[in-house]
């Protein structure tokens, strides 16, 4: 695809433990890829794209299901490279096609579905297209994409009778770690460590 080299860098956030936040910034350990079976986006390392707050957020709703004990965000300096970007429409493209494929592959009593409520929190389905989409093209020998961006609408109304939702937000899933730039705390506006209204220490 002629523009799925995304040009320049842009800032990505992450939601993890304290102690891991830490050692990823020092350049001790790197982030780890998600390879959950309900990845929104597929397998990678994911940020939020210019969210630290929405991966605050994340990082506490993780602590309130026990996986992390401390939240702590990440910021990363993110080159997206050759790159599935979903807010481009030929983009799509590619799923419709693995989508076909997945059908002819598997009867219906035997394929995944998205689950999780309306915003469909437990993406099985989409994982499993975005897998067979970077499958497909590793058996292919074409030009593996680096990275998936996509925008998603989630959460509740911003206000009564609103269609903007109030989790709405653009992520983005790293697949190649070449990507990642470097990393650092988030700062705020007066130059200091960001404490997401003094929650955070």
């Amino acid at each position: 695809m002629m523009y799925s080299r995304l040009s320049g860098v842009l800032l990505g956030f992450h939601g993890c433990d304290e102690e891991i936040g830490h050692a990823v910034i020092s350049g001790k350990t790197q982030l780890k890829a998600s390879e959950n079976d309900y990845d929104w986006l597929g397998h990678g390392v994911y940020f939020w794209e210019n969210s630290p707050v929405r991966a605050w957020d994340f990082a506490c709703e993780q602590k309130g299901r026990g996986i992390i004990k401390r939240p702590f965000v990440v910021g990363a300096i993110l080159d997206l490279d050759n790159c599935m970007n979903l807010m481009d429409s030929q983009c799509h493209t590619a799923l419709r096609e693995a989508y076909e494929l997945y059908t002819l592959m598997l009867p219906e009593s035997e394929r995944k579905t998205n689950k999780g409520g309306k915003d469909k929190l437990l993406r099985y389905l989409d994982c499993a297209i975005f897998q067979l989409v970077h499958l497909y093209m590793a058996k292919n020998k074409k030009v593996p994409f680096d990275s998936v961006r996509c925008a998603f609408e989630e959460g509740e109304p911003s206000f009564p009778g609103s269609g903007i939702l109030d989790k709405t937000h653009i992520q983005i899933c790293i697949r190649n770690p070449i990507c990642i730039k470097g990393y650092f705390h988030p700062l705020d506006m007066d130059g200091t460590v960001m404490r997401f209204n003094g929650k955070h220490k």
